[in-house]
């Protein structure tokens, strides 16, 4: 099965894709709705501020996207792309999210370098399969000055920078994370390889 990685414009997608071929996965970059629409496994990722993939996204390529989860798709947000799956993100002005995931992105607090760049340890795992055969406090790579609030129900592991905030989510097929997995080393491998079993239902 093949991992379609969703292009808005924004993000280093050649990384991701080299990523997922790394741990077996086929990997296909395109901004193609209808690609989109018939992929069983997505990747959205993104750097930046949370706008201009937001924009990059309305219309036809949210249909597909929206049309492919309907049909029982996994979707992987990353960064920015992880940002997208909730509500809203307070980001220069309030925008409006997906609304895939509860919760709302705010800006880290004051009295920390931000953006928060570099490596930092997840924190709180759940056992869930995306975060199988991870070690209990294992270090990622992140890139962001913004994070969900009010993302409890759906947490999957949190980091602390300012705040404790949610660094991974998920809830039924729509799963995310705040830092870089193409970028975090073995462990960046890891949940790419999980979200790839996860796609085959073999986790």
């Amino acid at each position: 099965m093949t991992t379609t990685i969703i292009d808005l414009g924004v993000g280093n997608l050649g990384n991701v894709a080299r990523a997922v071929e790394h741990v077996g996965g086929a990997a296909e970059v395109t901004s193609d709705p209808g690609v989109i629409g018939a992929s069983r496994r997505l990747i959205l990722p993104g750097v930046g501020a949370f706008s201009p993939p937001r924009e990059a996204l309305r219309g036809v390529i949210e249909t597909a996207l929206r049309a492919a989860l309907a049909e029982g798709a996994w979707l992987l947000g990353i960064c920015v792309g992880f940002q997208l799956l909730f509500e809203s993100s307070e980001e220069f002005g309030t925008t409006d999210g997906l609304s895939l995931l509860p919760g709302r992105i705010v800006r880290l607090p004051d009295g920390v370098p931000l953006p928060h760049i570099g490596w930092n340890r997840l924190h709180d795992l759940a056992e869930h399969p995306l975060l199988a055969g991870l070690p209990s406090e294992p270090w990622v790579y992140f890139v962001h000055s913004f994070a969900p609030d009010g993302a409890d129900e759906v947490t999957l592991a949190r980091t602390t920078h300012g705040r404790s905030f949610t660094s991974v989510a998920g809830r039924g097929r729509v799963l995310g994370c705040q830092f870089h997995p193409e970028r975090s080393g073995p462990t960046g491998l890891q949940i790419l390889a999980n979200f790839l079993a996860l796609g085959r239902g073999e986790a």
